[in-house]
C-alpha cells in the first residue's frame, strides 16, 4: 500500500489519517476535505487521478495542520513512530513536513525493523531533513527543483538557508549540481529533478532528459511541481522501476499541463483533471527506452 505523508496550512486542522477519496471541494481524507490548490492536497489529487488509470487502490493519506511552526509535523512524526510497526506499505512518500532530523531519524529507525523496508520518496521539507540527517542515501527518490537541487548539492549547508551563494540554482548548471549531490551522497538513489527540462539520474548518471511538451502558461501555476511527485508515487506503487517512473511521470504531467490549456489565471485543478488522459497516452506511446530494474 503506498502512504502520502504531509501538511496543510491549517492550524486547526489537527492530525488526520485515513484512505484518501476524491470530492467535489478537492479530496476527502477520513472525514476532512481540503481544497486542491497546491501543496500535499495537489499531490494526493494527482495520485488519486493516476491510480484510477493503473488500478491502483487509493492511498493512505497522513495529515497535520501546521503553518510554519512545527506543531502540525510533529503530531504527523509521532504518528508515524507508533503506527508504522503495525502498517504494510511498499511505498511512503513525504513530502511539506518541518525539517526535524531528530524525528527523522526516530522514523528510519523504526523503519528498520520492518519485515520488509518500503521504497521511500522524498520531497520538498523532508527531504531537507533527509539530507540534514546524512541518510539521504537510503531514500529511493528524491524529487527537487534547482533550488531544492542547489541545498542537496552544497555538502556544507546544514540548512537551506546557508546554501552557499555561489552554488547557483541556474537551470542551465543543473547538470553540475546533480553531479555535486551524488559525489557527496546527499542524494537519494535516483533524482527527479523539476523544471523546464526534467532530469532523470540514477546513481550518479543522468538517465533521461524531458522537455516537451512546454507549456509556457504553467509556470506561474503553483502545485505543477506537487502533481508530478504525485504521478509518480502512484506509478513506483503499481510497480514501475524508479527511473522508468520519473520519465513517465514528467512525460504525464507536461502532457496533462498541454490538454489542461491553462491561462496564467488557472489553478492546479485544471491540470490535475488531464492527468488521466494524458497518463494514458504516455503509456500507450512508445515503451520506455530504459529498464533498470530495482
Amino acid at each position: 500500500m503506498l502512504a502520502l505523508i504531509g501538511t496543510v496550512p491549517d492550524p486547526d486542522c489537527g492530525l488526520v489519517a485515513g484512505e484518501a477519496a476524491p470530492d467535489p471541494a478537492g479530496i476527502r481524507v477520513g472525514g476532512a476535505r481540503f481544497p486542491v490548490t497546491r501543496g500535499t492536497p495537489a499531490l494526493i489529487a494527482a495520485c488519486l487521478a493516476a491510480g484510477r488509470v493503473l488500478g491502483s487502490p487509493p492511498p493512505a493519506v497522513v495529515l497535520g495542520g501546521d503553518i510554519g511552526l512545527g506543531g502540525g509535523s510533529r503530531l504527523v512524526y509521532r504518528h508515524l513512530v507508533e503506527t508504522l510497526p503495525r502498517a504494510a506499505f511498499s511505498v511512503l512518500t513525504f513530502h511539506y513536513l518541518q525539517p526535524d532530523v531528530d524525528w527523522h531519524n526516530r522514523i528510519l529507525l523504526t523503519l528498520e525493523g520492518l519485515p520488509r523496508r518500503p521504497q521511500l520518496i522524498a520531497d520538498a521539507g523532508y527531504m531537507y531533513a533527509a539530507k540534514m540527517s546524512g541518510e539521504a542515501e537510503r531514500y529511493d527518490l528524491f524529487t527537487p527543483d534547482a533550488g531544492e537541487l542547489a541545498f542537496l548539492a552544497d555538502e556544507e549547508a546544514p540548512h537551506p538557508f546557508y546554501t552557499r551563494g555561489f552554488i547557483l540554482h541556474e537551470e542551465q548548471k543543473v547538470p553540475e549540481l546533480i553531479a555535486r549531490a551524488f559525489r557527496h551522497k546527499n542524494a537519494a538513489r535516483c533524482l527527479l529533478v523539476k523544471g523546464r527540462v526534467d532530469f532523470v539520474a540514477c546513481e550518479g548518471r543522468i538517465l533521461e532528459t524531458v522537455a516537451d511538451p512546454c507549456v509556457a502558461a504553467l509556470e506561474p501555476i503553483g502545485g505543477t511541481g506537487d502533481t508530478l511527485t504525485g504521478i509518480v508515487s502512484a506509478l513506483v506503487h503499481a510497480g514501475w522501476p524508479v527511473a522508468d517512473a520519473c520519465g513517465i511521470a514528467a512525460r504525464a504531467n507536461r502532457e496533462a499541463g498541454r490538454l489542461a490549456d491553462p491561462s496564467p489565471r488557472s489553478g492546479v485543478e485544471a491540470l490535475i483533471a488531464r492527468i488521466p488522459e494524458a497518463l494514458r497516452r504516455v503509456l500507450d506511446s512508445a515503451a520506455p527506452v530504459r529498464h533498470i530494474r530495482d
